[in-house]
């Protein structure tokens, strides 16, 4: 039998327990640890859930790499063209991480209303686009079909859509300006078949998606001529490396460039969180494992004569010591349960019902994102036990200290 464990818990389930005057103390300290938790898997889950819908956002605009031209000029009017008989298309077999590869291509042009106009930048795509980012921003309408003939439907932005009045079913001239200004522009009319809102509104007010084709056409390029290569992989914390394997296996004459190099601003902003999080973790565990230091504090001087009469009876002061902190355990376990009850059951409500509103100009996001993973929610359970068991080490030297004789006459 484990003597220690059998005395810690004939403590606990002893009713004067709690009862007792550390009763409030220790409650405070349960309750610091649970507090504790939640304020640690909410700021993980929204931190994560934020980087994660603000860089799928960008991704769904730009592909996780970019390969175009090496001269290509970055104006969308000027995109110098690169043949799409490639080694790497339609599939990327040379890196196992790519999952897809899609031609696209950019043109500027300027929306033209009786009373209005508004600048806007085509970009066309074909039968390989991978329509899974905008299935989710689709507020209207549906997804354009570019598998068959070449046609004249577009999704357009919410944003768009609202400053020129626009709805599902409209039709809009857009003309495009010559390499020779002295010639009249051309002219699409496109079809409005959808509606899409990604909330990012540097693309939003920027993009109208139609077939590449007429992009090709207004361009006069050969039919395998495309702007840009947009790469898809599996794992973004893999980016880094993935985007070294598609250079290596990209010819010299196109430029592989990853969603982070082209948008710096964006992924240094959101780096920050990073930073915000574990500055949050730090503090609430400090935080309760002062509380609970406190707590094993009140309780080793409440159990002063317990000490004295243990000592007497030739116990040890490791043993001693053992039982407190099988105690204090005990109170952690009780922390960490209701605390991951009520986070995770806050987070889940969020996820499920969108309760919490964002400024979706500030954050690019209309509701706060939760990100929930079996994996963060065990490490900080785990870091959070251990650092708290292992600062009530200190207090429980106070044991040692402790004379057997006085300890008995303690009242």
């Amino acid at each position: 039998m484990n003597l220690e464990y059998f005395i810690a818990k004939r403590i606990i389930d002893k009713k004067s327990y709690k009862s007792s005057i550390s009763a409030p103390i220790i409650k405070i300290g349960i309750a610091a640890i649970a507090i504790g938790i939640i304020v640690m898997l909410i700021a993980i889950a929204t931190g994560f859930g934020l980087q994660q819908k603000i860089r799928d956002k960008v991704v769904a605009f730009n592909g996780h790499v970019v390969i175009k031209k090496y001269d290509s000029n970055q104006s969308n009017d000027s995109e110098s063209p690169i043949s799409n008989q490639q080694d790497f298309y339609p599939e990327f077999k040379a890196v196992s991480s790519v999952t897809h590869i899609q031609a696209v291509a950019t043109k500027s042009g300027i929306i033209r209303l009786e009373n209005d106009f508004e600048y806007a930048v085509i970009k066309g795509v074909g039968a390989d686009y991978d329509w899974k980012y905008f299935e989710e921003f689709l507020i209207e309408g549906q997804l354009p079909d570019y598998t068959k003939k070449r046609n004249e439907d577009v999704l357009i932005s919410n944003y768009l859509a609202q400053r020129l009045n626009f709805k599902v079913g409209d039709k809009f001239n857009t003309y495009f300006l010559k390499e020779d200004l002295n010639k009249p522009p051309s002219i699409i009319t496109y079809n409005i078949t959808g509606i899409y809102d990604s909330g990012f509104k540097e693309y939003d007010q920027l993009y109208v998606i139609g077939d590449i084709r007429h992009i090709q056409r207004l361009n006069k390029w050969e039919k395998d001529q495309i702007g840009s290569f947009e790469v898809f992989i599996d794992d973004y914390d893999s980016l880094e490396d993935t985007w070294r394997a598609i250079r290596a296996e990209t010819s010299s004459r196109l430029n592989a460039t990853s969603v982070t190099q082209a948008n710096p601003k964006i992924f240094e902003w959101i780096s920050i969180f990073d930073s915000n999080t574990y500055g949050i973790i730090g503090i609430m565990i400090i935080i309760a494992g002062i509380n609970m230091i406190t707590a094993l504090l009140v309780l080793i001087l409440e159990r002063t004569q317990m000490i004295g009469v243990l000592k007497a009876l030739g116990a040890n002061n490791t043993s001693i010591r053992k039982i407190f902190l099988y105690n204090a355990t005990y109170l952690i376990l009780v922390g960490l349960f209701w605390g991951n009850l009520i986070g995770i059951s806050l987070l889940l409500a969020q996820k499920c019902f969108d309760l919490i509103p964002l400024d979706a100009s500030s954050y690019y996001v209309e509701t706060v994102p939760v990100y929930l993973n079996l994996g963060y929610i065990v490490a900080v359970n785990i870091g959070t036990f251990v650092v708290c068991l292992l600062m009530l080490l200190i207090p429980s030297v106070i044991i040692s200290k402790i004379s057997p004789v006085k300890a008995i006459k303690f009242d």
